[in-house]
């Protein structure tokens, strides 16, 4: 049933749709740069981040790159780029520095309702992924943000570090490791629900579940009129605001599409499922405590790299092994099977066209995925727990995510395995599309689209003080500054207990 009450409002400075970790975030630093601003999010479920936010729908992962070879290609001369990983990891420094912001101002009882500190390791076998890891460690190394990794090839180290991963492994076989001590695990979840429920209670705030939105159409004087449904009375509803967010997950894409702005033209969305493996046997969970990457398979995506994983969850210590993709034709975990092909208009239709011919190791990947028996899944498993059975693990099923296709001027048409900001040119309308890093990255996603779309607020002198104060690093690159990383990181660390 809506845990909101309260009536809807005509008239808001902000509309926010979806109440997951995007929209909170947004909501929960406008509203801590302007207090008076007014505030309605609709959210299409009765309760706030449990699509793509819930805790078992995600791997939890802090992506800081540390233990994601995915945000370290290797080029076709066989060199590494980690130009991705230093990004992504200095967006999460700035995600820690605003959640740090929050435990100070009492939004949590204590850090530990949604980070607790788990090593990050990479692993790999081989020959060749052991020379790839090896030439990845050189270059990151050489960074203050990954000035701590520590790289080894020494199987007695490894089985101090991960003894459920090594237990049994063949000796002939090369193995190598990299290991961050600082790693996290993240319950985006209770982040999200604990955001939500500070905003519930600030004035000026106003949240629906089971809402669903239908339209935005420009009201002629600079803002936007928003259609809605309320989906237990069937009533059709309008409200008007100043700006509006798309924030919604899988139908972040569709909302966009009806928004009238040049900027939705081209955009396109493929649709991944996920499960996991999620481990029964109290005996494995204890002897595991880290997160352990290893690399994908040809055509992967990214939310596919598998990784056995402590994960904790409300509480209690888990693991979980996958994700194994799967492929439905549904933006969202609790979407349409109609979502893939109602997403698909003349303007998005080459671009579609176009990045399935060029991704068909993906689609070949995907069918296998589909295809696989509980022994198939078990051997994977194998790669990474030697010594396992089937009956110590139970299928469980992730999140729903629809990876970013975009018109591209020279391929027709790209799949982007990130996240996607699309701003319309007068700042009144942004959409978020895309999935990994996703959440990890909210803070400094936000805070770009702050920019885009507050410009004159966020050049006050007032707004500028306020920024420093919830992420002290704001407006610096800290990535080439040693320095600025330790005092960074001593400074969250402390408050979030890592």
């Amino acid at each position: 049933m809506p845990k909101s009450t309260k009536p809807l409002v005509p008239k808001t400075d902000v509309v926010l749709m979806g109440a997951g970790i995007m929209s909170a975030t947004l909501g929960v630093i406008l509203k801590e740069l302007n207090p008076e601003i007014t505030i309605q999010i609709f959210e299409i479920l009765d309760e706030a981040g449990t699509e793509s936010s819930d805790a078992w729908h995600n791997a939890g992962t802090g992506h800081a790159a540390f233990c994601e070879l995915n945000y370290t290609p290797q080029k076709a001369d066989g060199s590494v780029d980690i130009s991705k990983a230093i990004k992504i990891g200095e967006s999460f420094e700035v995600s820690k520095e605003f959640w740090s912001y929050l435990v100070e101002k009492k939004y949590f009882n204590s850090p530990s309702e949604f980070i607790s500190k788990i090593p990050h390791l990479s692993l790999v076998w081989g020959d060749d992924n052991v020379q790839f890891l090896k030439k990845r460690f050189d270059l990151m190394n050489q960074n203050p943000l990954f000035k701590d990794m520590i790289y080894t090839e020494d199987r007695d180290l490894m089985m101090e570090w991960v003894p459920l991963v090594m237990r049994g492994r063949k000796k002939s076989q090369p193995v190598a490791a990299t290991r961050m001590e600082i790693g996290t695990d993240i319950n985006f979840g209770n982040l999200t629900r604990g955001m939500i429920a500070r905003l519930e209670n600030m004035p000026g705030v106003t949240i629906h579940y089971n809402t669903r939105v239908r339209d935005l159409d420009p009201d002629g004087k600079g803002g936007w009129d928003i259609l809605i449904r309320d989906l237990i009375t069937g009533k059709r509803k309008q409200v008007n605001t100043k700006f509006a967010f798309i924030g919604a997950g899988g139908a972040t894409l569709h909302l966009l599409k009806r928004a009238e702005i040049k900027e939705r033209h081209g955009y396109g969305g493929f649709p991944v499922s996920g499960l996991w493996l999620k481990c029964l046997n109290e005996e494995l969970i204890a002897k595991h405590h880290a997160k352990v990457y290893g690399k994908a398979s040809v055509g992967a995506p990214p939310m596919s790299v598998p990784h056995i994983d402590t994960r904790i969850i409300d509480g209690k210590r888990e693991l979980l092994f996958g994700p194994f993709a799967g492929f439905s034709t549904k933006f969202l975990k609790n979407g349409s099977l109609m979502d893939l092909p109602n997403s698909i208009r003349p303007d998005n239709a080459l671009p579609m066209i176009f990045a399935g011919i060029k991704n068909i190791p993906l689609t070949k990947y995907l069918i296998e995925q589909v295809r696989q028996a509980p022994e198939d899944r078990l051997a994977a498993l194998r790669e990474y727990v030697p010594f396992t059975k089937l009956v110590d693990w139970e299928l469980k099923e992730a999140g729903q995510r629809v990876q970013v296709i975009k018109r591209d001027k020279e391929k027709g048409g790209v799949l982007e395995f990130g996240t996607e900001v699309v701003v319309s040119e007068d700042g009144t309308v942004a959409a978020l599309l895309g999935a990994s890093p996703g959440a990890s990255t909210a803070a400094g996603v936000m805070l770009e689209i702050l920019q885009k779309c507050f410009k004159k607020e966020c050049a006050s002198a007032a707004w500028q003080e306020k920024l420093k104060e919830m992420v002290p690093s704001f407006g610096q690159s800290i990535s080439k500054n040693m320095e600025a990383v330790e005092q960074t990181r001593a400074r969250t660390h402390r408050i979030l207990n890592l």
